[in-house]
Order: structure tokens, then C-alpha cells, then sequence
């Protein structure tokens, strides 16, 4: 590991001034930066710590109805938050379907926005890897790359996002509160992260400096409590990131869906909303045609990026089964296995 100066701020005026200085990164739990620092994947030469400033450890109802979440409110005291998870159930799945227990009682929510890829070239420093590296090539086109992306990605850079939390996040429209030296603004999540593109090394919106502050969900995402699921295809049952999942709300009146809220994980090189299969579903009855062919719909646009066509077949049956787990009713209990397809099934849902 580099040396770097290690910066302690009190506020977060002092920490945005300090963050402003070439090479600085910001510190919270350290639970994934630290791993990129000790293999010399990312040596910044000054770490700004944000775990001891005020006000970044709560989650607020504000008067508008939506729910603030501080940036350095743990992940495990998010998802077992009594409040947040009834109104939030597929966040709370989502944020217990990732890492271990230890994990999530020391990551944070700012954090896990900020996590970077898990593909094996881009954690290699000997290997070629835009994003670490820009111009330096992409080795994991024509590599080993079954677990890469089939949506969103460029001929720079394949790398999948993976975030579970994030996922759900972006199905329910959250927003990013960011501080930075021009002050304060709002990003929605969908805009939050960018493309890959020829420059896969920006990876989000933030500018030099910019920290983030809270994560805001709107209160209009709440109304979705009732029909929301988040499900999460992966290797082993836990521990392990995923290949394909989905986050599903639904909004159900009179035997028709209203509303429908999608986003997919782990196919894509940021959290990928679905708007054009929500919109197929919008007046239809809930029911394994309708969302067979809004899973048609949500993957008509993806490709292999290499060995991992697979992914698309299976995207399409987890997001398929996440809205007919999502139609049959947001279970009174979380299940013992979140988000795992191994978790016994509501009554009446189809196997697909």
C-alpha cells in the first residue's frame, strides 16, 4: 500500500475542502476501499474521514412525506429498520441478500453507491483495465467473462455494477443529495451513474470534491409497499455477487396493475431501470403472460459481451419471477434467505 496523509474533517465544509486536493478519496467504512488500496488497484495519496461528522447517521421522515437516509447510516441498521423495512421491503431484501453480516454492520450507504467493480481485470493491476487504467485496454473482452454485462456496455469497458442495494434504490426513484465546493444539488438515480462509454473511468456524476450526503426516497415510492419483491440470481446462495436480479413494485387496483416499478441488477454496467417494460405492464391484469413479455421487453436491447449470453435467458425468468413474487404480496416476514430463488414461495406463484 501507498503512503498518504490520513485528514479528519469536523464538518463537511472541511471535508469537501480537503477531499478538493488532487489524489484525495473520501473514507467511510473503508470495506471496499481498503481491499482496492491494499492490492494497488487505487492509491490515493490523502483519505478524507467522514465516519466521525454529524449528521450523516440518520434516517429521517421528512415533512413531504419522503424518506432521508444519511450517507454513514449503516447498512444492517437500514434494512432492519422496522419502519423503513415496511415501507421499503425490497430495499431491506436487497441490502440482506448482499455480502455477510459483518459487512453490513460496518458498511454504509454512501459507501455502497461508491463500491466499485468486482471484475477480476479491473481488481488486477497486471491486467488491462480502462476503468483502473484508461487507455490502457480492456482485458476482459475475449477474457474470461461470463459474469460480465449484457447491457450498457462498450467496446471499453463490460464490467457489471455491483450493487444489490442500488438496484432497488433506482426501481423506486430514490435521489442522491451531494455536497460539493459549489454546494448542494440532487441527482436521481438513474442519472446518478454513466455509461461506460470510451471514458469507463468516471464512473458517476460527482465531480472533484463532491461527497454524498443522504439517499432520498420519494414518498410516492412507499405506495408500492404492498407488492415489492427483490430477487437475486447468483452462484451460491450466499456471499456471492449477482449474475442476474430484479427489482419489482407493484401498484395493484381493481385486479389491474397501475403502476410498476423495475430495475435490474447485475447485467448491466449501473443499476438498470426498465421503464419501457413497466409501461407494458401498466393496465394489464398481473399474471405469467403479462410478465413474461415485459421481461421480453426489459432485455430487448441487451447483447453478450463476450461468454455470458446466458445471462439474458436468465435475467428475463428472474425479473419474470420477481414480479410474480411481487404480485402475490410483500410477505409479512422477511424470508430467511432474502432475495434468494431458494426461499419457499408465496402461495399461488408460478415457478417460472
Amino acid at each position: 500500500m501507498n503512503r498518504f496523509e490520513y485528514v479528519r474533517p469536523t464538518s463537511i465544509a472541511e471535508a469537501v475542502a480537503a477531499a478538493g486536493e488532487p489524489g484525495s478519496a473520501y473514507l467511510g467504512a473503508g470495506t471496499n476501499l481498503l481491499d482496492l488500496m491494499k492490492g494497488g488497484v487505487t492509491q490515493p495519496s490523502r483519505l478524507v474521514d467522514l465516519t466521525h461528522l454529524p449528521d450523516l447517521g440518520q434516517i429521517e421522515q421528512l415533512p413531504d412525506g419522503s424518506t432521508r437516509i444519511g450517507a454513514l447510516v449503516k447498512n444492517a441498521a437500514l434494512a432492519h429498520d422496522p419502519a423503513f423495512a415496511e415501507a421499503f421491503p425490497a430495499v431491506a431484501e436487497a441490502l440482506l441478500s448482499g455480502a455477510s453480516a459483518q459487512l453490513r454492520n460496518a458498511a454504509t450507504v454512501g459507501g455502497n453507491l461508491m463500491q466499485r467493480t468486482r471484475c477480476a481485470y479491473f481488481t488486477d493491476p497486471a491486467s488491462a483495465c480502462n476503468k483502473r487504467a484508461p487507455g490502457s485496454g480492456c482485458d476482459a473482452i475475449g477474457g474470461e467473462n461470463r459474469a460480465h454485462a449484457v447491457l450498457g456496455w462498450s467496446d471499453h469497458c463490460i464490467a457489471v455494477h455491483p450493487s444489490d442495494f442500488c438496484v432497488a434504490l433506482t426501481a423506486l426513484g430514490a435521489i442522491v443529495e451531494i455536497e460539493g465546493p459549489a454546494g448542494r444539488r440532487e441527482v436521481a438515480m438513474t442519472d446518478f451513474y454513466l455509461l461506460p462509454g470510451d471514458t469507463p473511468e468516471k464512473e458517476t456524476v460527482l465531480d472533484a470534491g463532491e461527497m454524498i450526503v443522504a439517499v432520498r426516497l420519494p414518498a410516492e415510492a412507499a405506495a408500492f409497499a404492498g407488492n415489492q419483491r427483490y430477487l437475486k440470481g447468483r452462484e451460491r446462495t450466499s456471499y456471492a455477487f449477482a449474475l442476474a436480479s430484479a427489482a419489482a413494485a407493484l401498484k395493484i387496483e381493481n385486479g389491474l396493475i397501475v403502476e410498476a416499478r423495475l430495475a435490474l441488477g447485475g447485467v448491466a454496467t449501473k443499476p438498470w431501470r426498465v421503464q419501457a417494460a413497466e409501461a407494458v405492464l401498466a393496465g394489464a391484469a398481473p399474471g405469467k403472460e403479462a410478465f413474461e413479455k415485459a421481461a421480453e421487453v426489459a432485455f430487448a436491447e441487451a447483447k453478450p459481451s463476450g461468454d455470458n449470453a446466458y445471462k439474458i435467458a436468465l435475467g428475463k425468468r428472474v425479473l419474470a419471477r420477481a414480479l410474480m413474487m411481487a404480485a402475490a404480496g410483500t410477505p409479512e416476514r422477511m424470508p430467511a434467505l432474502p432475495a434468494s430463488p431458494f426461499a419457499p414461495l408465496p402461495e399461488g406463484v408460478v415457478n417460472v
